[in-house]
């Protein structure tokens, strides 16, 4: 006859599968098994766990102490009462029976993952990152992922966030599913998704080195750099010659600012990998932000040199503005764009590299299919609704209104510090700040992108249906709310400022969107709104491979709506603000710059200064693609340019509608 003592197997199987959904009666099954085999290991773990879904946390570490005497160095009974342990708040004799775990059992990966999580609770960092690196070092069987991953791999990307949906619904916790997932919200542009899964991820396992590493790049990527530093920073703490960290930071300190700095890691790392040619482009962007012309182009051709297919190489000459290209360079990225196995990433940026060696040359109809053929084949790969964005821009018309500021007068934080640049891309903003820049009371940083970050953060992008979107929710804002949005603001641009002086300029273009916000948290803010013709602004965009964000340039009629919205949203702010922002039109800047510079300065309750008129001497760092640009003199030379594409302009002028005939007049 079958007994407990002849058949214990078949009684556990049975526990085991109660554990989840009836612990008590499991534990009543092991406790029998315990009773006739003293010792039975599967057992005693198995009433571990049942008393452990009871609640019966003390009970439990009791039972596995006294196993624990009766079968020294079983690995696997120290992970369990490592977790039992810490369950009940022992932590530091959880982490003991952890560390004894690992120790007997090197490869035992769910007591390593315990230890690091452990660890993080504990507040020891360095301890944390090293046991979850042991963790992931370790084979695993991702078999439910391999699908998914091949579904990357053919683009099948709503099918891959079905299957990793599907696997989060029944398994929560899997941080790689998270993280997987958090990927494919990068391919659809959204960030803010992309950085919440991964914060999900890291709070589920703060020594996730790879979802950090993610996290920081998508930050970099939004051009954030202060939050990535500690990011890189503690990666590195955990493998100090990690090549890709190092890149990241040296990518992440050229945008703070600190060249020395970045050039220094970028040397470092070209003496360890002089073949990358992706390392030789980081490191002719941080020579040419850093005013060291002829130095980047060495770097980027160097770069090219090593991989001639590389697109963006060239498109990094190209994008000097001030540099030409030679003969053999031409010919190559004809050949180039002639080929049907380049990546598509690598062929836009021929296309646009061309199109600029070619409009230089003087052949302007062929430079304008290049430019057309790389703004449809990125436009591409967008997913962009022009109607919804103009809507939401729109929508600012309804909202801030001269009563809603009226009921809020006086709100906001009263610091002065803040200039605003606003505008279209390519509308002489960065000639503004260079200017600016130039006089001792004022300091310029670069295209900040927190204002951007608060608009989210109220509500630009509905997650869920019932939501209330931006700008509907600024409406919702206490006065303490929208004061700490001010002090907020000013606090994290604060690592920007270096010199310490009293003004500082955010030359974020697309902050126009967001002027009301602006208004309501800083309401002594300075604000001004560079302005070009809408022809030469538009074919200037349309000329432009931006990196991120400026989703709208990719089509010459996108443009024109887009600029046609700009205008009416600034004429409307004239209205409801009369004279809160100054209009700069960037002819009259160019055609005579000294009354211009003087209104400027006025306006931003500035003195005087001869060296705003000498603003090319300036050697700040600047990051945009007008850099080499405002490093010359004044010239009028391209204030016509784009008549050399009028022909090609039909769809650009038809969008924007009597924006054109009516241009500088307000609107």
């Amino acid at each position: 006859m079958a007994t407990l003592e002849t058949m214990p197997d078949l009684v556990l199987l049975r526990a085991a599968g109660l554990l989840d959904s009836d612990p008590a009666t499991a534990g009543s099954l092991a406790d029998g098994i315990l009773a006739a085999n003293p010792g039975h290991l599967e057992a005693a773990l198995l009433l571990a766990g049942a008393l452990r879904r009871q609640h019966k946390v003390t009970e439990a570490v009791s039972g596995l102490e006294e196993l624990d005497s009766l079968r020294p160095g079983q690995a696997v009974i120290k992970w369990e009462l490592g977790r039992l342990l810490a369950e009940s708040g022992r932590r530091d004799e959880a982490i003991a029976a952890l560390e004894n775990a690992v120790r007997l059992e090197p490869r035992m990966a769910a007591a390593w993952r315990e230890l690091s999580r452990q660890y993080a609770a504990k507040g020891d960092l360095r301890s944390c990152d090293q046991c979850y690196a042991r963790f992931a070092a370790l084979p695993t069987t991702d078999a439910h992922l391999t699908e998914v991953f091949d579904a990357i791999a053919m683009r099948r990307f709503a099918h891959a966030e079905t299957l990793l949906r599907c696997r989060l619904a029944v398994a929560p916790q899997d941080v790689e599913a998270l993280r997987v997932l958090a990927q494919l919200a990068g391919e659809r542009l959204d960030f803010p998704e992309v950085d919440r899964l991964l914060q999900e991820c890291l709070r589920l396992e703060p020594g996730f080195a790879r979802a950090r590493f993610d996290l920081a790049a998508s930050l970099h990527m939004q051009q954030k750099p202060a939050p990535v530093l500690p990011l890189v920073e503690r990666l590195l703490r955990q493998d100090p010659g990690n090549h890709e960290y190092r890149s990241l930071l040296a990518s992440t300190l050229t945008i703070l600012g600190d060249t020395q700095q970045a050039i220094e890691i970028h040397t470092a790392l070209l003496a360890q990998a002089p073949q990358d040619a992706k390392a030789w482009l980081s490191y002719g962007h941080a020579l040419r932000t850093d005013g060291r012309q002829q130095e980047s182009i060495r770097a980027y051709r160097r770069a090219a040199a090593i991989r001639p297919s590389f697109g963006d190489a060239y498109f990094s000459l190209a994008n000097l503005k001030t540099f030409r290209f030679a003969a053999e360079e031409i010919a190559a990225m004809r050949a180039h764009c002639a080929r049907a196995d380049i990546a598509p990433e690598d062929r836009w940026h021929f296309d646009f590299a061309l199109a600029k060696a070619l409009e230089d040359a003087g052949d302007f109809a062929e430079s304008f299919a290049y430019y057309a053929h790389g703004n449809s084949l990125r436009r591409s790969y967008i997913a962009y609704d022009q109607s919804a964005i103009s809507a939401q821009i729109l929508r600012a018309t309804e909202v801030f209104t001269s009563g809603f500021f009226a009921a809020r007068r006086d709100w906001g934080a009263a610091a002065r510090d803040p200039i605003f640049i606003v505008g279209l891309p390519r509308s002489g903003s960065t000639l503004l700040e260079q200017i600016l820049a130039s006089h001792s009371a004022v300091e310029g940083t670069r295209e900040l992108p927190d204002m951007s970050a608060f608009a989210n953060e109220l509500g630009a992008r509905k997650l869920r249906a019932g939501e209330i979107g931006y700008p509907d929710s600024v409406p919702l804002l206490t006065a303490t709310q929208a004061l700490d949005y001010g002090e907020r603001y000013l606090a994290q641009t604060r690592p920007y400022r270096f010199r310490g002086v009293a003004h500082f300029i955010d030359k974020m273009p697309n902050n126009f969107v967001n002027l009301g916000l602006i208004h309501l948290i800083l309401p002594n803010a300075r604000i001004i709104d560079a302005r070009r013709h809408p022809l030469a602004c538009g074919l200037a965009v349309f000329k432009q491979l931006f990196n991120q964000g400026m989703w709208f340039s990719y089509g010459l009629d996108e443009i024109g709506r887009y600029y046609r919205d700009y205008v009416a949203v600034m004429a409307h702010f004239d209205r409801v603000l009369p004279g809160r922002v100054l209009r700069v039109h960037y002819e009259k800047m160019v055609a005579d710059p000294e009354p211009e510079i003087r209104r400027l300065l006025d306006y931003c309750g500035l003195p005087f200064e001869d060296g705003c008129l000498r603003f090319h001497e300036n050697r700040r760092v600047v990051q945009t693609a007008s850099s080499e640009q405002v490093r010359r003199p004044i010239y009028t030379e391209g204030l016509d340019q784009w008549r050399n594409f009028e022909p090609w302009l039909g769809p650009l002028r038809d969008a924007l509608g009597d924006v054109v005939e009516r241009y500088p007049a307000s609107l």
